[in-house]
C-alpha cells in the first residue's frame, strides 16, 4: 500500500490518472510488473479505480452494486451472491444487500463502492482521495478499516491523498509530491523520521524548521551532533519551573535551566485535563511550543527550564 501525499495542486490525482491510462502521458512509461502498459487501455490494465464519492448506480441495491463487475464477467448467480456476501462481510456490511445506496451515510457508501472494486479482483486499487468527504472522525476511523480491508483481501493500493494523517494510518510507504515531482519516497516510518527538506517537514506535520544557532542549541540541549537545521515535532520540549525549587522565578532573570541546558519565558498558557500547553520564548532558540505537567499552572512572564526529547527531532 503507497500512499502519494501532497497539497492540492502537487500532481498525485494526474499521476493515479496516468497510472490508471486515463491521462496522457507525453514522456516516461507505467510499467507494472516489469511490463510496460503505456499504451494499454485502461480496460485492459486490469486496475480498478475507486473515487472521493464512490459513484454508486443510486438506483442499484448495494448488493447489486458489488456484484455488477461479476455480472459483466457472466459469474453463475449463486457464485455471485456468495462472493458479494463475503465482500460485505469484509467491509462490515453483511445485512445490508438489499438496502438502496440514498439510505446509506457517507462511510457506508464508501465501504459500499471499495467492495464493488474488490469484486473486481484487481491487480492494482487505485483510490483517489476516498475518504476526503468524510467528517474527520469517521475518517479516522475509516482509514483503519481500509488498511485492515486491503492487508485481508491482499490487495496492491495506490492511494493519493493531502492527508497525512489519513497516509500514516493506511499506507506502508509514502512517495511526497510537490509541484509535480515525487521529492521523497520510502516507508512510512523513514519519511516521517527523515523529512528530505525544510518544506517536506512542515508539509508532513512537524511544528517547525530551527536552522543556524537556534538548530545547533536544540539539538546539542538533545545530545544530538550539531546540523545546520533541524525540524522540531510538537511537544518536542518538556517545560517545568525554573529557579529554587517550589519557586517560581518571576524576576525576569534567566532561571536554572534544565538538564538540556534550555531555559525561557511564558508568553501563553492553556492547560488541558491530561498536560499544559505552553508558548516558551526559549534562550538563545526563538518562540516554540512546550508541553507541562497536569496539575502546573505558570503565568506568562515565569521563567521555565526545558527538556528537549531527542526522538522528537528530524536533522534536515
Amino acid at each position: 500500500m503507497l500512499a502519494v501525499l501532497g497539497p492540492s495542486g502537487s500532481g498525485k490525482s494526474s499521476l493515479l490518472r496516468a497510472v490508471a491510462g486515463l491521462e496522457p502521458v507525453h514522456g516516461g512509461t507505467v510499467r507494472w510488473d516489469g511490463a510496460d502498459l503505456t499504451g494499454v487501455p485502461t480496460h485492459r490494465r486490469g486496475f480498478a479505480l475507486m473515487f472521493q464519492d464512490g459513484q454508486l448506480f443510486d438506483h442499484l441495491t448495494v448488493a447489486r452494486n458489488v456484484g455488477y463487475p461479476l455480472r459483466l464477467r457472466r459469474h453463475d448467480r449463486s457464485a455471485v451472491r456468495r462472493e458479494v456476501d463475503d465482500l460485505l462481510d469484509l467491509v462490515g456490511l453483511g445485512g445490508f444487500a438489499d438496502r438502496l445506496p440514498r439510505t446509506l451515510s457517507g462511510g457506508e457508501r464508501q465501504r459500499v463502492a471499495l467492495a464493488r472494486s474488490l469484486a473486481a479482483k484487481p491487480r492494482l486499487l487505485l483510490l483517489d482521495e476516498p475518504l476526503s468527504a468524510l467528517d474527520a472522525g469517521l475518517r479516522v476511523r475509516l482509514a483503519a478499516d481500509l488498511r485492515r480491508i486491503l492487508r485481508e483481501s491482499g490487495t496492491t493500493a495506490l492511494l493519493v491523498t493531502h492527508d497525512q494523517e489519513e497516509a500514516f494510518a493506511v499506507a506502508d510507504r509514502l512517495a511526497v509530491m510537490r509541484d509535480g515531482r515525487v521529492v521523497q519516497e520510502g516507508t512510512t516510518e523513514e519519511v516521517w523520521a527523515r523529512p528530505a527538506d525544510a518544506a517536506t517537514a512542515l508539509f508532513l506535520g512537524y511544528a517547525r524548521v530551527l536552522e543556524g544557532a537556534a538548530a545547533r542549541a536544540v539539538l546539542a540541549a538533545a545530545g544530538r551532533p550539531p546540523a545546520e537545521a533541524v525540524a522540531v515535532r510538537r511537544s518536542a520540549l518538556a517545560a517545568r519551573e525554573a529557579g529554587r525549587p517550589g519557586r517560581t522565578d518571576r524576576t525576569g532573570q534567566p532561571g536554572e535551566a534544565g538538564a538540556a541546558g534550555l531555559a525561557g519565558t511564558v508568553r501563553s498558557v492553556r492547560a488541558t485535563p491530561d498536560e499544559v500547553r505552553l508558548v516558551v520564548d526559549v534562550d538563545g532558540v526563538g518562540e516554540a511550543d512546550a508541553v507541562g505537567a497536569p496539575g502546573w499552572l505558570p503565568a506568562v512572564g515565569d521563567r521555565v527550564a526545558l527538556r528537549v526529547d531527542p526522538a522528537r527531532l528530524a536533522v534536515l
